[in-house]
């Protein structure tokens, strides 16, 4: 039978008729520097391991998983425990299948029809998408010209559209810039005023450089906020597709009236309990990505690029007057790269030292033709 059916015969939502769905491109290329995963693979035996506890989840799949996982909840917390200090007890961490699926959540519990979200742009493209499948008013206030987010500016925005969620990136995407406490601090002040609720995202925190906090230090004096994690990027287990969150109880409770029953699998579960017993080995690649995106920063300024401060595993550029073309450039050279951010400029991923040579390489011949 032939599909005749077009979007235009279903009864769509109306906002969603120009919609188009989320992704970077997926293209078949030698150097894949675009969607800011870790370029190291995981070492055998921790993939070992994993095999082992997913054959071991395997054998009871005709039962429901542990709907609360709180061991999964207990082994996190440990995590943020040795990483940045963190007392937290279980019941204060939250998980699903990534932090976008956590984001969800949040808007899903604090946000919808006649409630606001705020946030400053540049800054991650999903979460308009998680305020509109919400039916959340989406705003955002303004960054800086080096991306910083001005304290005063933040107050303002909090007081004129008295947002019930203002999620904060930290470093943010796609700029790398991470927020000093004070910033995170001044907004929950504003935010507490008007009764809502901080998120500050720090799906690159591992990669922030020495002497950066996490605004996990603050989670003991502010019921109303919570801190973002994800397992995709400096664990290098973007596919096993696990996020998670630290609050205060009553918030996470939230998160949990809104989750649909058994949202996270046995079998990622056991992923993930698995891969944590091998933290120390998983992210012992941070170091060196950090001083190569720290190299990458110095060699684009070196060549006369504009070049945001990262915090993150990868770095933002420019400014280029058509950076498609440029874009489109390093592609036919074999490498892809992210059209992402504000005009003129482009991101990249850190990768291997191969993989970034290659990247240097084709930029200067792109930028040579031009």
């Amino acid at each position: 039978m032939t599909e005749t059916t077009t979007l235009a015969d279903l009864p769509l939502r109306e906002d969603l008729r120009d919609e188009h769905p989320y992704g970077a491109p997926q293209l078949h290329v030698p150097v894949v520097l675009n969607v800011n995963e870790n370029p190291y693979p995981v070492a055998p035996e921790v993939v070992a391991d994993i095999a082992a506890a997913v054959a071991q989840a395997a054998a009871g799949l005709n039962r429901y998983p542990d709907r609360e996982f709180l061991d999964l909840r207990a082994d996190l917390a440990a995590f943020l425990r040795t990483e940045s200090g963190a007392e937290l007890e279980p019941e204060q961490v939250w998980a699903a299948n990534g932090s976008n699926e956590v984001m969800l959540h949040v808007l899903q519990a604090f946000g919808g029809p006649g409630r606001t979200a705020l946030s400053f742009a540049p800054t991650y493209s999903m979460y308009p998408e998680y305020a509109r499948d919400t039916l959340t008013t989406w705003v955002t206030g303004r960054r800086e010209e080096d991306f910083t987010v001005d304290v005063d500016h933040a107050r303002e925005q909090v007081r004129r559209h008295r947002p019930s969620v203002v999620l904060l990136t930290s470093p943010n995407n796609p700029t790398g810039t991470a927020l000093p406490l004070a910033t995170v601090e001044a907004v929950l002040e504003e935010v507490s005023a008007v009764g809502g609720i901080v998120v500050v995202d720090e799906a690159y925190g591992e990669f922030r450089r020495a002497g950066v906090p996490s605004a996990l230090e603050l989670l003991p004096h502010h019921g109303n906020l919570a801190v973002s994690r994800t397992m995709s990027k400096a664990f290098s287990l973007a596919g096993a597709r696990v996020g998670y969150l630290a609050a205060s109880r009553a918030f996470v409770d939230a998160l949990r009236i809104v989750r649909l029953p058994y949202h996270l699998s046995a079998v990622t579960q056991a992923t993930a309990r698995a891969a944590l017993k091998h933290s120390a080995a998983l992210l012992s690649t941070v170091d060196e990505l950090r001083t190569r995106r720290d190299e990458t920063v110095v060699w684009l300024r070196d060549n006369d690029f504009d070049v945001a401060e990262s915090d993150a595993n990868f770095v933002l550029f420019g400014r280029f007057a058509d950076r498609h073309a440029v874009w489109q450039g390093l592609l036919d050279r074999g490498v892809l790269i992210r059209e992402t951010g504000p005009a003129g400029w482009l991101r990249v991923s850190i990768g291997t030292a191969d993989e970034m040579q290659q990247f240097r390489t084709a930029l200067q011949e792109v930028v040579a033709t031009q």
